[in-house]
């Protein structure tokens, strides 16, 4: 399940990674959506990707978001932008669903621990993507190394930009694009959750898991002032499935 810090943190976040909607337009067009194109999209979230390729590109969409939160969130985003007909969202663990097969693309933008980490991830979509067509990642990657000592982050299972790319290559999969962050695309991600929690826990100082949400909040708005500004970096990577 989804920590519940992201379900407070996440309550402002149209696009729920260090992403801009320029990049994702960009996105679509590097893939060639367009109203023709089937996108499976997996931890969908609040909708926010499946919603501005669908009207930007006219492609249809099919999300899986495990948060009973983020997917009521995204169903009524769906309804009220009239794209109801070409998106829609399944509430399930993408993990243990039927994902179907022949998609044009399949999406996992921020959410490979949903299969245990890149590779996992990379193994349960190749298969259902028709030949010809993209897998797309967004993941996150080491812009330099070493890593601090006292980085709190130093734990997770990342590599750097080209040792993502040697993953994603390892089956069948060629890389032909990586779209990455920038610091401005980053510092919207991260802002925007300390404005949510610091509202959130002014109006709900005496709920039960405060606490717990305020730890949090102060740990990560650490981490990412001291070390992970400059080390930590996050991309869309593109593979195509040879036909």
């Amino acid at each position: 399940m989804i920590p519940r810090y992201f379900i407070v943190a996440e309550r402002d976040h149209d696009i729920q990674n260090p992403l801009s909607a320029e990049k994702l337009r960009l996105l679509g067009e590097r893939l060639r959506l367009g109203p023709e194109t089937r996108v499976l999209d997996v931890a969908s979230g609040r909708g926010g990707p499946a919603l501005l390729l669908a009207r930007e590109l006219g492609c249809s969409v099919e999300g899986i978001e495990i948060a009973p939160e983020f997917h009521a969130v995204a169903v009524e985003r769906a309804q009220a932008a009239g794209l109801a007909e070409r998106v829609t969202f399944r509430l399930g663990d993408a993990s243990q669903e039927e994902l179907g097969e022949g998609w044009d693309v399949a999406l996992c933008l921020g959410a490979s621990f949903v299969w245990g980490g890149l590779a996992g991830t990379l193994d349960a979509l190749e298969p259902v993507v028709r030949p010809g067509g993209h897998v797309v990642v967004g993941e996150p990657f080491w812009r330099k190394l070493p890593l601090p000592e006292d980085y709190d982050e130093r734990g997770e299972p990342f590599t750097t930009l080209e040792g993502t790319v040697a993953i994603l290559e390892t089956g069948s999969l060629r890389c032909v694009s990586v779209i990455a962050s920038s610091e401005d695309d980053f510092d919207r991600y991260e802002t925007l959750h300390w404005r949510a929690v610091e509202e959130w826990l002014a109006e709900n100082g005496d709920d039960p898991g405060a606490a717990e949400i305020h730890e949090w909040h102060g740990r990560a708005k650490r981490t990412y002032l001291r070390h992970g500004r400059d080390h930590l970096g996050w991309a869309l990577f593109v593979g195509w499935k040879a036909g």
